[in-house]
């Protein structure tokens, strides 16, 4: 029987250059669990939920870290802290939504560590599938979330497909919002994916929260300059003010010209297996102003095809009010 008490017997590798790193991963693909602040994996060690054959630990590979400006707005590196965007000027400037995002997970001495990939990336806590229990993301032929008795009160209430656990990233409903690109590395080369692409629902990815494919590692991310300087409304409801996930949250980027909202995207946390757009919202608001009317006239939408579950019915009012609270400015 195995001892509980004692990490399991896995390879360690600590490469200083990213195509080691890419090679380590084609090694061992689904056997290598690739390490960025490592906040969210040794939990996952520790209760035997996973069992990867290697750790890739990216910390020592310094072009994965790092805010660059580009020719069209700015990159991230992967394993820059959440710290480091919080405190980074041109992001503060141009795209304050994301730091607001990062200044809201966890608490400041996991903030110090965790880095932006880990936090895109991290799995669903969904505890039925966290503690080992044989549900559909962990490959079997159940969702003991979604049942008459089943504790669901922080689980989907859009867009579920046999599963309904949510992404429980913060950092994610910005990096939507913002219409950010994911820069992907794998032994075979580079690819680029949208931010909606690369977060996966249940429907087509049954075990697994990103399109990432075994060998490929997220090497950073990119925020266009569309969005730069724009009007940009945060907001995480929670049971705790700090080292929560959130219940439900809203990320929203608007372009305005004059009073009237010209562009925008609104994307919800927490609600969905992926961080979802309120696309329905985001026609409606289109030439509207920033006031109470148009909160009341544009909020009812949020909620539009909702199916909750037994213990999730709050979450349908709470989108609702955190787009009116958007909406009036």
């Amino acid at each position: 029987m195995a001892s509980f008490d004692v990490m399991p017997d896995i390879q360690l590798y600590q490469p200083v250059e990213l195509d080691d790193a890419l090679s380590l991963a084609d090694r061992y693909g689904d056997g290598g669990w690739v390490l960025g602040g490592g906040q969210d994996t040794y939990g996952w060690l520790k209760d035997r939920a996973k069992n990867p054959r290697a750790m890739i630990d990216l910390s020592g590979v310094e072009s994965l870290r790092g805010i660059r400006e580009t020719d069209d707005g700015i990159e991230i590196g992967a394993t820059t802290t959440l710290h480091e965007i919080i405190r980074d000027e041109r992001i503060n400037r141009d795209f304050s939504l994301l730091a607001q995002a990062a200044a809201v997970v966890a608490s400041p001495q996991i903030r110090n560590v965790a880095t932006l990939g880990g936090n895109l990336a991290q799995d669903t806590r969904c505890w039925y599938y966290r503690r080992g229990l044989d549900c559909y993301r962990a490959g079997g032929n159940s969702c003991y979330a979604d049942g008459p008795e089943s504790m669901n009160r922080e689980h989907a209430v859009l867009g579920a497909s046999r599963c309904v656990a949510v992404s429980p990233s913060d950092t994610a409903t910005a990096i939507v919002a913002l219409e950010a690109t994911m820069v992907v590395a794998s032994a075979s080369g580079e690819r680029t994916i949208t931010a909606e692409d690369f977060f996966a629902g249940p429907d087509t990815h049954i075990t697994q929260m990103t399109s990432l494919e075994p060998g490929e590692i997220l090497t950073a991310v990119r925020l266009p300059s569309k969005w730069a300087g724009k009007r940009f409304y945060f907001e995480k409801v929670a049971d705790r003010d700090v080292w929560d996930f959130a219940l439900v949250s809203i990320a929203v980027a608007m372009s305005m010209e004059g009073d009237s909202i010209s562009d925008s995207r609104f994307v919800c946390g927490s609600v969905a297996c992926t961080p979802h757009r309120l696309t329905n919202v985001e026609s409606a608001a289109r030439g509207k102003s920033l006031s109470e009317e148009s909160a009341e006239a544009v909020a009812p939408l949020a909620s539009a095809g909702a199916e909750p579950l037994n213990y999730n019915h709050f979450k349908l009012p709470l989108m609702e009010n955190l787009v009116r609270r958007a909406m009036r400015g």
